[in-house]
């Protein structure tokens, strides 16, 4: 076959060519929607063109994107802008539109043509495609996908994902321990922890050494490290190293150990400058040993105080409510704030409030607290709070009694440190009680978050005492969902090695000289956020030791003494004769009331017996505050309020714009910047400007930025607007309803009290 050669053309055009200017028009590249995943983090399910619901009635401002299920968290990736809240603080782990699986609540599914809706839990089967899916989540957020445009079977894989996802079988499902796997943390032997003002670490108390320590803090000479449980050989549920009394020998410690409840024998907390101690035990489980074993454990706690004070017992069982009436209240609580409609009367929404009890049972707690304070303030006698596991309600009252008595505790590093003493180390089923398994709802319980309640009324009328915002107090208590850190992850430290070490042999991940992984402490901050970020967690009205003053142009320190202070600093009304100001009428209590029992003047009542408690409590509110000695919560009923920021930060009703604690923190932190750089201007000036102490620039603030979150400005500066009454937490892209302005909410925002009861609030008086 032969082969034809083509022939050139003959056609030749005189038109010029058509100039086609393609470099110019390039087509648009569309970028692929991808999630950044964590070390040990992998993608499980996902599905596109999916409608995040911004607004419950139009779909203008909704979001499109893809929606992913990892092992770790549900992703929402989005082209889609949303208006940026400035300084909106910002998580490293998770981002924008990120839900942690452990904060995941309940999974509902919805199909709008069958009518149709079902609640997802794990290994489920799903009968009907859904158009919509709903994430209730822990920390109060409701979250809405719509998949109108979505795949169908897509649609479905993702939400059975999501369910049985947020369901782990087993501690060693949780994403922590894939995500230490991949990076050992401190594996090399390196202890990385928080680093607090001043460099202090936050000691975990997993040494003795840090035990040591404590000890010598507080003067508690009679006191030992006992190490008895080394390896957890004797108790699963006490930590490796306790303090116990001198006077108590090992030998008969471990004789002790099988009388008491889970082997959980007497712990030392703390001891007053008078020498009395406070300790926490379980009950003794042997009726023919409990006499026996009482007259020993107090004869020795007796021979430890100086002067051989008595020891007396809280029953906390039978003082305080159980773990099922709080959980009980704190799901009316997420019922009434984020799911229940706000169109109602402000006498039905506060009454709501009321009746959950939440509020009630947080007064219990700090009343219950504030009498041990007595007896170890006041009687000077030594106290055991107990309780039958030891494990629950001590942890709340113990660190509370602490707070009150201690201003160590209520700077940064000391709060971090009575957490992890009192809650991690004395061993608190974090994994049960924040039901992160979803194996037994009985079991669940917000106490921790009851607690950081009960320390957020403290700072609410005593702001200046405590180095942390309520910021820092909300984000520890988010941080409870991100299964990550060994703080809220396990319920004991024995829970932790054992599961670590059978995990890492599994996938023969190599250990350091613990023996087990090395999770990550919460209290290491930078894991999740930048220096910038963390300094929201200081206050800027801080009176703590490092503290200074301007006196005649030179910079001293500042002296703490009553007559510094004003009674009005402690955010409450002055006390006369155990009365309010202005307030004429005898205080009544209702029955099984909280209201502490304050006495009207002796001459105008007949005789009247004032029990050494009443006495010791109207002597005290009777004198300005100590900011920086003991502090006694008012607990009436006008005293205690609702922790706005946490329970309806997600809430569009009760966000106020340019208003809230937020503007008066702005306003604060740029004041103490304005000081801190007239400080270092005098410092320079006087020629004493220590190589250490950052100075300042000529038109700008002092080139430390690690303190104050805000930089001074004019005075005359306006409300930025990023500021909002949720600041720093922003909203936008996590509601669910639209936003109603001027409902009756707004008047409770604006001041409105909430009462624990219509019987107190007839006898109160404003």
């Amino acid at each position: 076959m032969f082969s034809v050669k083509p022939l050139k053309p003959t056609f030749k055009s005189y038109l010029p060519p058509v100039q086609t200017d393609v470099k110019k028009t390039p087509q648009p590249t569309i970028k692929k929607l991808e999630a950044k995943l964590l070390p040990g983090e992998i993608v499980v399910n996902e599905v596109n063109f999916v409608r995040k619901c911004i607004g419950a009635d139009s779909s203008h401002d909704d979001l499109w994107g893809k929606l992913i299920c990892t092992n770790f968290k549900v992703s929402f990736i989005t082209h889609d802008a949303l208006p940026k809240q400035r300084f909106q603080v910002a998580n490293r782990l998770l981002g924008e539109h990120d839900l942690p699986l452990a904060s995941v609540e309940q999974v509902v599914t919805v199909n709008d043509a069958k009518g149709k809706q079902k609640v997802l839990g794990s290994n489920q089967k799903l009968k009907f495609n859904p158009t919509e899916l709903i994430l209730y989540c822990k920390d109060f957020r409701i979250v809405r996908f719509r998949f109108d445009e979505a795949g169908p079977e897509s649609a479905k894989k993702v939400c059975l994902a999501i369910a049985h996802y947020s369901h782990p079988a087993d501690p060693q499902l949780l994403f922590g321990f894939e995500y230490v796997g991949k990076q050992p943390y401190g594996s090399a032997g390196k202890r990385v922890n928080s680093v607090g003002p001043g460099g202090v670490q936050t000691p975990l108390f997993d040494r003795p050494s840090e035990w040591d320590r404590e000890i010598k803090r507080t003067g508690a000479a009679e006191w030992r490290v006992c190490s008895i449980n080394e390896g957890y050989t004797l108790s699963a549920s006490l930590p490796e190293y306790f303090v116990v009394p001198a006077s108590l020998a090992d030998q008969d410690l471990k004789q002790y150990l099988c009388f008491f409840t889970a082997h959980r024998i007497p712990l030392w907390c703390w001891n007053h400058p008078n020498g009395s101690a406070l300790v926490r035990m379980a009950y003794i489980s042997d009726p023919a040993q409990q006499r026996k074993l009482d007259q020993r454990i107090c004869s020795a706690i007796t021979k430890s105080h100086p002067q051989r004070s008595d020891v007396l017992k809280c029953d906390l069982d039978k003082n305080l409510p159980n773990i099922q009436d709080i959980q009980v209240a704190f799901v009316k609580m997420r019922q009434i704030c984020v799911i229940d409609p706000f169109e109602e009367s402000e006498e039905k929404w506060l009454s709501s409030i009321e009746s959950s009890r939440w509020l009630e049972y947080v007064r219990a707690f700090l009343k219950h607290s504030a009498e041990v304070v007595y007896l170890l303030e006041g009687k000077h006698a030594s106290v055991i709070l107990q309780e039958l596991e030891d494990r629950d309600l001590s942890c709340v009252v113990a660190s509370l009694v602490q707070l009150m008595l201690d201003p160590h505790f209520r700077s940064l590093t000391g709060f971090q440190s009575l957490v992890q003493k009192e809650w991690v180390m004395a061993g608190h089923r974090f994994l049960d009680r924040c039901n992160h398994l979803k194996k037994n709802d009985k079991e669940e319980c917000p106490l921790f978050l009851l607690f950081l309640d009960c320390v957020w009324q403290i700072m609410n009328q005593y702001p200046a005492s405590f180095e942390f915002t309520e910021t820092y107090l909300t984000v520890l208590s988010d941080s409870m969902w991100i299964p990550v850190f060994s703080t809220f992850l396990f319920n004991s430290p024995q829970q932790r090695t054992e599961n670590s070490t059978v995990f890492a042999q599994s996938k023969c991940i190599p250990l350091g000289e613990e023996n087990a992984l090395r999770f990550p402490p919460v209290w290491d901050w930078s894991q999740q956020f930048t220096p910038k970020d963390q300094a929201l967690f200081n206050n800027p009205m801080y009176v703590g030791k490092g503290s200074s003053c301007v006196q005649n142009g030179a910079v001293k320190s500042f002296k703490r003494t009553k007559k510094n202070y004003s009674s009005t600093l402690r955010g409450m009304p002055t006390l006369r004769n155990g009365l309010m100001d202005g307030q004429d009428s005898f205080t009544l209590t209702r029955r099984n009331s909280l209201v502490l029992r304050l006495k009207p003047d002796f001459s105008q009542l007949r005789e009247v017996v004032e029990s050494p408690t009443e006495r010791f409590f109207r002597d005290w509110f009777s004198r300005p505050a100590d900011l920086q000695g003991m502090l006694i919560p008012q607990l009436l009923p006008t005293h205690l309020a609702l922790w706005r920021l946490y329970f309806l930060r997600w809430v569009p009703e009760a966000r106020i714009p340019q208003g809230g604690p937020a503007t008066a923190y702005h306003k604060l932190s740029q004041l103490a910047d304005e000081i801190e750089m007239l400080q270092n201007q005098l410092r320079q000036y006087k020629g004493s400007t220590p190589a250490s102490t950052p100075t300042s620039t000529p038109n700008g603030p002092p080139l430390d930025h690690s303190r104050m979150y805000f930089r001074a400005g004019p005075t005359s500066e306006p409300s930025p607007e990023y500021l909002s009454s949720s600041f720093p937490f922003s909203p936008v892209g996590n509601m669910c309803r639209r936003s109603i302005l001027g409902t009756p909410l707004s008047k409770f925002l604006n001041g409105a009290k909430i009462w624990l009861s219509t019987e107190t609030l007839a006898n109160e008086t404003l």
